[in-house]
C-alpha cells in the first residue's frame, strides 16, 4: 500500500515544452506542463505513484466511468513571488474535500497525506511553468475516474488518480453578467451538489450556453424545489455584501464547500465584517437592489479567485450593481488573497504550503 514514506517515482521528460508557450497569451485550462502524476487503484490499495511525463492515457471504451459518471476532480493553485519561492494555498483542504466526494460516488480514499506530497513534487518539478505576473498562477487539476472494464451498473474496483498542471491567467478578465435561474436544477438536496462530481457540471451546460448568448458570463442558480433561494454561481459560490455584512448561501447537500468561499468568510470575520451564513432568498436580493442598499456582489472560487458582479437578470429585468474601485470590500480582499498566496502577507491560518 502507498504511504507517503515510499518514494513517488519520478520520470522526467526528455524533452520540455516550456519554449513552445507563449506566456503572454495564456488561455485558461489549454496549455499543459511538463508532467503529470499518476496513481492506480486496484485490490483494495492505491499502488504505483509516479510522476511522468504528460501525455495520453490508455484505457478501453468500456471503462464504467464513461457510462456509469464515477469521475470525481478538484482545482487548487500554485504562485510564485519576485524570489522565486513557490506556494500553493490549502491544499490539504483539497484532499480532504476529494475525499468526501470519494465517499459520496462511492469510491476510495485517496491518502490525503500523498495528495498534498503528490502536488508538491509536481510543482516543484515543473516549477518554471509559474507565471508570475498578477493575477496569473498554476493551475493544479487532481482527478480521479473509474477504470473497471464492466458495462454493469455497481462502483468500480479498480480506479486512476492523476494530477496536472496548466499555467493560467485570469478566469474573468473583467466585471461580470449573471442571471437568475429559475427553470433548470443544477443540483438536489439529496443527490451529490455537494461532492465536486464531474457529472454536476455537466447537467449546467445547457442552461449556461443559453445565458452565455443572450450576453451573460454566468447564471446564479437557485434551490430545485421552489428556485425562491440562491444556490451558487456554476464556477464559483456567491457572496453579497449589504449594510456591512457579508451574506452567503449556508453550505447545504446541494452546494459545493468552496475552499475560496471559506477563506474570504474567515477574512470578513478577520477584519471585523459580520458574516450570515444562511439560507438566502431571490426577493431579499431583488428587494435591495431596488432599494440600492446591495453594496456589492461578487463569485469566489477557485478558478475565478474574486470576481466581481455588475449586473444580475431576474425575470428579464437587469439591476446594475455599483462600478468596483479600489477600496471595495471585493477588491481589497482579491489584493490581500493574490499577496497571501505569494508569501507577502502573514499567513495567519496555517494556509499556505512553500514548495521551494
Amino acid at each position: 500500500m502507498i504511504t507517503t514514506e515510499n518514494m513517488i517515482e519520478i520520470r522526467k521528460t526528455t524533452k520540455s515544452r516550456l519554449s513552445e508557450v507563449d506566456f503572454e497569451h495564456l488561455e485558461f485550462g489549454k496549455i499543459f506542463s511538463d508532467h503529470m502524476f499518476v496513481a492506480e487503484y486496484r485490490e483494495g490499495q492505491w499502488r504505483d505513484a509516479v510522476i511522468r511525463p504528460y501525455g495520453p492515457l490508455s484505457f478501453t471504451p468500456a471503462i464504467s466511468a464513461l457510462h456509469y459518471g464515477q469521475a470525481i476532480f478538484e482545482g487548487l493553485k500554485a504562485y510564485k513571488n519576485e524570489r522565486n519561492e513557490v506556494f500553493v494555498f490549502r491544499p490539504e483542504k483539497n484532499a480532504a474535500r476529494l475525499n468526501h466526494s470519494a465517499e459520496r460516488l462511492c469510491m476510495p480514499d485517496f491518502p490525503e497525506d500523498l495528495f498534498v506530497d503528490a502536488v508538491a513534487q509536481l510543482v516543484k518539478l515543473d516549477n518554471e511553468w509559474i507565471p508570475q505576473k498578477e493575477g496569473e498562477s498554476l493551475y493544479i487539476r487532481p482527478h480521479m475516474f473509474a477504470t473497471d472494464e464492466s458495462v454493469g451498473v455497481r462502483p468500480s474496483e479498480k480506479y486512476l488518480f492523476v494530477i496536472f498542471t496548466c499555467p493560467v491567467g485570469k478566469y474573468y478578465a473583467n466585471e461580470i453578467k449573471v442571471r437568475v435561474e429559475t427553470h433548470y436544477t443544477r443540483a438536489a438536496r439529496g443527490g451529490t451538489g455537494s461532492a465536486k462530481a464531474a457529472g454536476n457540471y455537466a447537467t449546467s451546460l445547457l442552461p449556461t450556453r443559453k445565458a452565455q448568448k443572450d450576453g451573460f458570463n454566468q447564471l446564479l442558480w437557485t434551490d430545485a424545489l421552489t428556485h425562491e433561494y440562491f444556490e451558487e454561481s456554476g464556477t464559483m459560490n456567491v457572496i453579497f455584501l449589504s449594510e456591512n455584512k457579508v451574506i452567503t448561501p449556508e453550505v447545504s447537500g446541494s452546494i459545493l464547500d468552496g475552499i475560496t468561499r471559506d477563506s474570504v468568510l474567515t477574512i470578513a470575520r478577520d477584519w471585523g465584517y459580520e458574516v450570515e451564513e444562511r439560507p438566502v432568498s431571490v426577493k431579499e436580493i431583488v428587494d435591495r437592489l431596488k432599494k440600492n442598499t446591495l453594496d456589492a456582489a461578487f463569485g469566489v472560487g477557485t478558478a475565478a479567485t474574486i470576481a466581481p458582479i455588475n449586473t444580475i437578470q431576474h425575470n428579464g429585468t437587469n439591476y446594475q450593481l455599483k462600478s468596483y474601485h479600489s477600496n471595495d470590500f471585493a477588491q481589497k480582499i482579491a489584493v490581500y488573497l493574490d499577496r497571501l498566496k505569494r508569501g507577502l502577507e502573514k499567513d495567519q491560518h496555517g494556509w499556505i504550503k512553500r514548495v521551494m
